[in-house]
């Protein structure tokens, strides 16, 4: 029964992330300043980072965590970065 309901909940998670996915795609594509897109890309990545999650407890290899810890990573620093250029205009000083 347990492992029924983890494969539901599974699924039903993955579906409501690719749904989120679109939707920060739409933003980061459509957004009609550049703050609207970094927030996009932000949002974007996370749930990116938080569907290989999904996906490495339904399939049990720590691959899928590895992957979601280095998107999450390169995504911060790409945040980080995109956020000092929008504020000084450079990102090295």
């Amino acid at each position: 029964m347990s492992v029924l309901i983890l494969s539901w909940s599974l699924t039903l998670a993955q579906i409501m992330l690719a749904v989120s996915m679109g939707l920060c795609a739409v933003r980061f594509l459509r957004g009609p300043r550049a703050q609207d897109r970094i927030l996009g890309l932000d949002t974007l990545y996370v749930n990116a980072m938080l569907m290989l999650i999904t996906i490495g407890i339904g399939s049990g290899t720590t691959l899928y965590f590895e992957a979601a810890l280095l998107i999450g990573t390169l995504g911060f620093v790409a945040t980080v970065a995109m956020a000092k250029f929008l504020m000084r205009g450079e990102v090295i000083e």
